[in-house]
C-alpha cells in the first residue's frame, strides 16, 4: 500500500494573545503556539488551514 504524499507547513506565533479573543487564544494553543516565536510543523488539511485562518493576523506560514 504506497503512503499518500501529504504537504506539511510550518506556522510560527508573531504576535501576542493578550487583548485578543478567548477562541483565539485558545486556538493558538490547540496549534502549540505558547509563546512567541514558537514554531510548528503541521499537515496541511482542512482542520489546520481553520486554524490558521482564524488566528492569521497572529502568526506566519510556510511550507516546510
Amino acid at each position: 500500500m504506497a503512503k499518500k504524499d501529504t504537504t506539511h507547513i510550518k506556522i510560527t506565533r508573531v504576535r501576542s494573545g493578550i487583548g485578543s479573543k478567548q477562541n483565539h487564544r485558545e486556538t493558538l494553543r490547540s496549534l502549540g503556539l505558547k509563546k512567541i516565536g514558537d514554531s510548528v510543523v503541521r499537515e496541511n488539511d482542512a482542520v489546520t488551514q481553520g486554524m490558521v485562518r482564524t488566528v492569521s493576523h497572529m502568526i506566519t506560514v510556510e511550507e516546510a
